[in-house]
């Protein structure tokens, strides 16, 4: 059976959000939606929170079970200016699986759906061994322009319909789907040599970084979940 294990760290000191992680976000703390959604994955067998918070512990302990696994933050690799490949080389050193996925609880949005397809495709992946890893993109087409107001994708004297225009991708950070091997032959980063851009809805992608972002999130989330929440 194949093990997958999905990785999401969480760190108590947010800078633009304060305390964003245990924040209210319609009825329950942000980290409890995306969790959420890890946990209701049909290929997922647990979830790991990298942590250097003792509250996020406690709540962890609380509301979850053994499924959610704690790894407590070790001072090397704690502080705002680590990199998130860090903490993943960290966790996969300890934690063994045949594929992880790592997410971020501040994309409340993304829907079980998603990740069960996202998955699948890794799992075709896997066995035709075309990519390495995937992960999921935000895809783009209108007209973008450098600082210096020259045009960056396309010709403002053609003028085509952005339809038309070629499609840039946003990595949106909702999750990256790896494996060990892939992690290590890229220099110990979540995304591989030769990775596989995993489309999703630009809804879901929504992320929260600033406040204004969280307005955003909860208000999406209400309108769209609301007879789903459970309180």
């Amino acid at each position: 059976m194949t093990k997958i294990v999905a990785l999401l760290p969480m760190k108590g000191n947010s800078e633009r959000v304060k305390n964003k992680n245990l924040k209210d976000f319609a009825g329950k703390p942000l980290y409890h939606r995306t969790m959420e959604t890890l946990l209701g994955s049909k290929y997922i067998n647990s979830v790991i929170v990298n942590t250097d918070s003792e509250d996020i512990k406690a709540d962890i302990k609380r509301n979850f079970n053994d499924n959610v696994i704690i790894i407590d933050r070790p001072y090397s690799i704690k502080g705002d200016y680590v990199s998130m490949n860090r903490i993943i080389e960290y966790d996969i050193s300890i934690v063994n699986a045949d594929i992880y996925i790592q997410s971020h609880s501040t994309n409340p949005l993304l829907s079980v759906e998603s990740l069960n397809k996202a998955m699948e495709k890794m799992f075709e992946i896997v066995k035709s061994n075309t990519y390495d890893s995937l992960f999921s993109v935000t895809k783009w087409q209108t007209r973008l322009y450098k600082e210096d107001a020259s045009a960056y994708n396309h010709n403002p004297k053609e003028l085509l319909r952005t339809q038309d225009l070629e499609p840039l991708f946003e990595e949106n950070s909702n999750f990256y789907i790896f494996t060990k091997s892939s992690f290590d032959s890229a220099g110990k980063k979540r995304i591989g040599s030769k990775p596989y851009l995993f489309e999703i809805d630009k809804i879901e992608a929504v992320d929260i970084d600033e406040p204004q972002d969280f307005v955003i999130a909860e208000s999406l989330f209400k309108l769209l979940r609301q007879n789903h929440i459970k309180s």
